[in-house]
């Protein structure tokens, strides 16, 4: 697997074979994803997520999934790196429940599932905030709007990485000690080309 610059392992292709399969079993009802096929969903869901992993540092650091959906990003990224400390944070209920069951079928293990929204999150100054080594986010919002969540539960030194276009409108100002750049990942074979916007923290 070209992302992975190896081949899969026998236990990673069984945990994605699985993972597809409750994928497809939970879409007819709850329509978690809008990609139907088997051949879609390996694409442009588990294969995309992997790109993320550029930018994971360090691999066995904490990383927090905001806006989780079915998973995406990170449930892939956890099956190829199992020493990352995974959360998965998910405001809609069966989504959540979808996710446990996901966890629980694949024997994931350093993975925690959160129900509840960023926001509320946020205002109750809870023990999260400012722990995350790396934020990484998918299809969960405008960059604008999604920023200052994800930022608030970064710690110094740690990154955000967040998927899609560059936004129509500019970023919201962002104070002194935090960078950002777009990175572009040419297209090759059945991977179309992406943008990423890296967020970085000044360390202390």
């Amino acid at each position: 697997m070209r992302l992975l610059r190896r081949a899969p392992t026998a236990g990673e292709t069984r945990a994605f074979s699985r993972y597809l399969l409750l994928l497809l079993q939970w879409n007819r009802a709850h329509h978690l994803t809008g990609y139907r096929g088997s051949a879609e969903i390996a694409e442009k869901l588990f294969l995309d997520s992997l790109l993320f992993l550029e930018w994971v540092t360090p691999i066995d650091g904490k990383l927090l999934d905001l806006g989780a959906g079915a998973g995406i990003p990170g449930v892939p990224m956890k099956i190829v790196e199992p020493r990352i400390s995974l959360t998965l944070l998910e405001a809609r209920r069966r989504r959540s429940s979808f996710l446990a069951t996901v966890v629980r079928d694949l024997q994931l293990e350093g993975v925690r599932i959160l129900y509840g929204r960023a926001e509320a999150l946020i205002a109750a100054d809870g023990e999260l905030l400012g722990t995350f080594d790396t934020v990484v986010t998918r299809a969960a919002g405008p960059p604008g709007s999604i920023l200052p969540l994800a930022l608030a539960f970064l710690k110094p030194g740690g990154r955000v990485v967040a998927s899609g276009p560059p936004p129509e409108k500019p970023l919201p100002r962002l104070p002194q000690e935090i960078s950002h750049h777009w990175e572009t990942v040419p297209a090759f074979g059945k991977i179309a080309s992406r943008r990423f916007l890296i967020v970085e923290k000044k360390g202390d």
